[in-house]
């Protein structure tokens, strides 16, 4: 195992902990209260320690290294533990959906909801905070698109907690039958939520390119030597992009000389993408 996923692994130990507590505070106060917000809350976090115990499994082998069956390596692993966050988004966004729908219909009411339970539950809020910006943090160091994805759920918990809050607060002083209309809102969050994870992931599984060949090919043709770029292949993963350059060198340039302008192009290219791995291909003018 590399470093690198022993460092996520680390991570997500600490973030599963952290979401372990709230999820059980958040029931419980959902639960004695009747609050289908809080209960959301609750869900939202039990659904991030769910997704933590999925990227525990996935890390590990979406920081392998390259092998005969997997020669660029297994990032996409990692890639696609975002969708299962996504999957378990969705289950998550109908039932707060259909549940709000149902109170609103029905009247039901908060019972019970005191300033205790609205400290309690505010308590929670600043630990989902402090798991943002840790896990965000740890994400950019890492580059890891589990731990990123996480952090914008978690985000989300953010604002499911608010609005718990709000649905207690406005109960606790007679206005009780809002709680039903915030699910609904916190299940339109969650709907936000799982577009955007999408919107990040989905690229990579399709192997959208890295940068626009013109990009590259500006680059490569201004390089000396350089006569003709025929072809230009990109695509990024999560943790690594790849390029793939074929170029037209004079037919008399010897093999010393056309190895050395290949280095000057997967040097020139490679910064472009801010790392990465670049092959170039030599064909004759």
């Amino acid at each position: 195992m590399t470093s690198t996923s022993t460092a996520v692994r680390r991570t997500l130990v600490v973030v599963l902990a952290l979401n372990a507590l709230v999820t059980i505070i958040k029931l419980i106060v959902g639960v004695r209260t009747g609050a289908i917000t809080v209960v959301g809350a609750a869900l939202e976090s039990g659904l991030d320690l769910l997704n933590n115990l999925i990227a525990l499994t996935l890390v590990g082998i979406a920081h392998r290294g390259p092998d005969e069956e997997h020669p660029y390596g297994h990032a996409k692993f990692e890639t696609l533990g975002t969708l299962a966050v996504v999957g378990f988004l969705s289950i998550s966004c109908f039932e707060l959906l259909r549940e709000g729908i149902s109170a609103l219909v029905s009247g039901t009411a908060v019972q019970n909801a005191d300033l205790r339970d609205i400290g309690v539950v505010i308590a929670t809020l600043l630990v989902n905070a402090f798991v943002v910006w840790y896990e965000s943090r740890r994400g950019r160091e890492l580059k890891s698109a589990l731990l990123t994805a996480d952090a914008a759920h978690t985000r989300s918990d953010i604002f499911v907690t608010l609005l718990a809050v709000v649905s207690l607060w406005l109960s606790s002083r007679g206005v009780t039958r809002i709680d039903g209309a915030l699910a609904i809102l916190v299940g339109l969050i969650i709907a936000w939520t799982g577009y955007q994870i999408l919107r990040v992931s989905i690229p990579v599984l399709v192997d959208q390119r890295a940068l626009e060949a013109a990009q590259i090919r500006a680059v490569v043709e201004a390089l000396p030597g350089v006569l003709e770029v025929r072809n230009i292949r990109s695509r990024a993963t999560a943790a690594n992009s790849f390029a793939e350059v074929t170029i037209a060198v004079g037919g008399r340039s010897s093999v010393a000389e056309a190895h050395a302008l290949a280095d000057q192009v997967e040097q020139a290219v490679a910064r472009l993408l801010g790392g990465g791995q670049v092959t170039v291909h030599i064909e004759p003018a």
